[in-house]
């Protein structure tokens, strides 16, 4: 029985996949397995009991990573699940800041009281003439899942698409349409383009990426998009920027106390996902994932361990070991199972960054003194055993 924590609502369509062999409890220590959406896990105490944590979106800021993985706990997210819901807020606000919608249907409402609305409207509407997108050029940064469709849509819109991504996946580079120019620069998309769209990982590289110097390289009165972090953009140098008329608009899904109080910000309260497909999509993807864990050790889009699939098995027992990367690991484990007298059928090993997993497949069943063997080797993390 695999024992499941829910620490928000997870859309039923996701958990009504589990078998009888799973049920949710309400008490964290008696858990197995969580599955997440936005509640802040930092402030948790993380037993040893948990072996996965499932969150059903894409951004795992809520989660302590690294203590995850210093305990063996393998996290999961859903890259990709959301990925049409923001694409399709990504295009709605291009639009709308490019024509003043927001700003237009605001004023409107002050002239509730005027006895002559549509005079008025006629009267006042040249305050808020924009720009039509078509013909314009606009810089994707980062074409992973969601970036790759929101070139292409832009592409629909009869746009210039421009990106960059020197880390595109080949499945990402197949799904991308041929008409995306290929940037070999951010300064190329800086400097050419009307609009840039920002889709890439917040991390220490990448904070304060769109700044003061970045923004200097930009045409004046661009239009730049942010449904990533807040944390990817200078808020000290936004504000500047809009200010003096470098920027016409500055469109973030991520409001923070500095952006709210800004001039020529359109704040969107972090909608990019907040579809009923998008969280249907993520659920069903989060609890997929955990089940395939559970039941066989295989590990898709984890954060902090490497992808690692060895299918089914018909073995007498399969054993999962989480581990540090370093030399001599496998033979060590192998030494073990030799000392035992025990045949390895199959396995697998993988890593990523500083940790490991390694699957072996066993024609005969362990107990419990070589799983101590194995747990005793300096490096090992975790260990558990699929019957």
């Amino acid at each position: 029985m695999v024992k499941v924590k829910c620490l928000n609502p997870i859309a039923q369509v996701g958990m009504q996949l589990f078998t009888p062999d799973y049920v949710e409890v309400e008490n964290m220590d008696d858990a197995d397995v969580v599955l997440v959406r936005s509640a802040d896990m930092h402030c948790l105490e993380i037993g040893d009991n948990i072996k996965a944590i499932a969150r059903a979106g894409a951004g795992v800021n809520n989660i302590p990573i690294e203590e995850c993985s210093k305990k063996g706990i393998v996290v999961f997210n859903t890259p990709g699940a959301n990925a049409n819901g923001v694409k399709e807020l990504v295009v709605a606000s291009l639009i709308m800041a490019s024509r003043n919608i927001l700003d237009g249907a605001n004023w409107v409402k002050t002239l509730k009281d005027d006895s002559d609305v549509a005079n008025a409207v006629e009267k006042g509407k040249k305050k808020y003439v924009g720009n039509e997108v078509f013909g314009k050029k606009i810089g994707i940064i980062g074409l992973g899942a969601i970036g790759g469709r929101v070139a292409n849509a832009c592409n629909g819109l009869g746009m210039e698409v421009y990106g960059y991504d020197p880390f595109i996946s080949v499945k990402g580079a197949w799904h991308l349409s041929r008409h995306v120019h290929h940037a070999n620069s951010l300064e190329e998309i800086y400097r050419q383009c009307d609009y840039i769209s920002v889709h890439i990982p917040a991390t220490a590289e990448t904070k304060g990426m769109i700044c003061k110097d970045t923004m200097e390289m930009m045409k004046d009165g661009i239009i730049i998009l942010n449904f990533s972090r807040d944390t990817l953009i200078n808020d000290d140098d936004m504000e500047a920027a809009l200010k003096s008329g470098k920027v016409k608009r500055y469109v973030t899904d991520f409001p923070n106390q500095k952006t709210v109080n800004m001039e020529g910000v359109m704040a969107i309260p972090h909608l990019g996902a907040s579809t009923e497909e998008s969280e249907d999509n993520c659920a069903v993807m989060a609890v997929k994932q955990l089940m395939d864990f559970m039941e066989y050790g295989n590990i898709t889009n984890s954060v902090n361990y490497p992808n690692c699939d060895l299918g089914d098995t018909n073995n007498e027992e399969r054993i999962l070991i989480n581990h540090l990367n370093k030399p001599n690991m496998i033979s060590q484990f192998s030494a073990v199972f030799a000392k035992e007298n025990i045949n390895i059928s199959d396995m697998i090993n993988k890593s990523k960054g500083e940790y490991a997993y390694s699957v072996f497949d066993l024609d005969s069943s362990t107990y419990p003194s070589l799983l101590e063997q194995i747990a005793a080797v300096e490096g090992v993390k975790r260990t558990r055993t699929i019957r």
